[in-house]
């Protein structure tokens, strides 16, 4: 048994913080990139315009995930408390939304540079398992997803959560 207990706050300046979390999306979204262009990528004008759909998928995310959690998990709080919404330190990312920004944005950049969007699609289908790979070991980090009860040797104790040996199930995610 492993017992969870880590900060979440991975480096800390005086009142600056830098989370996991943020540290997962930055290192997810380079690699991404990287492995996009470097691997994936053989058309010379897709090569070219990939670095400014990249702008446009860091957008498509923050502001996708964002609104999917306001939506999806908790819009009668967001309703009575509006600028909570953009309050995205706080915490409160959807995978579902962040997908769904990032196959409009696809569209979008696509469309505005005469240009197949499923070429973009194609490429962000292929390395985004990089990036949820990093998010999920951000989630174990901050003790979310985590999975039921039980007593294998391998489970965790998530010590800011109840106590209870449970199933990593991020780092299941994180491994397939």
């Amino acid at each position: 048994m492993f017992i969870n207990n880590f900060d979440p706050v991975a480096l800390q300046i005086f009142s600056f913080e830098i989370r996991w979390y943020s540290l997962a999306y930055v290192i997810g979204i380079l690699s991404g990139w990287i492995v996009g262009k470097r691997f994936f990528i053989t058309n010379p004008v897709l090569k070219q315009t990939f670095d400014d759909f990249i702008t446009y998928s860091i957008l498509a995310i923050i502001l996708g995930g964002r609104l999917g959690y306001v939506l999806l998990y908790n819009p009668k709080y967001y309703f009575y408390n509006f600028l909570d919404i953009f309050k995205i330190w706080e915490g409160g990312m959807s995978f579902h939304g962040g997908l769904i920004g990032v196959i409009l944005a696809s569209i979008i950049f696509a469309k505005k540079n005469n240009q197949n969007p499923y070429n973009y699609l194609d490429v962000v289908s292929i390395v985004a398992p990089i990036g949820i790979f990093f998010g999920r070991i951000a989630n174990f980090i901050n003790s979310e997803l985590y999975g039921h009860e039980t007593n294998l040797p391998w489970s965790v104790k998530f010590i800011q959560i109840d106590n209870l040996n449970r199933h990593p199930s991020q780092l299941y995610e994180a491994i397939f």
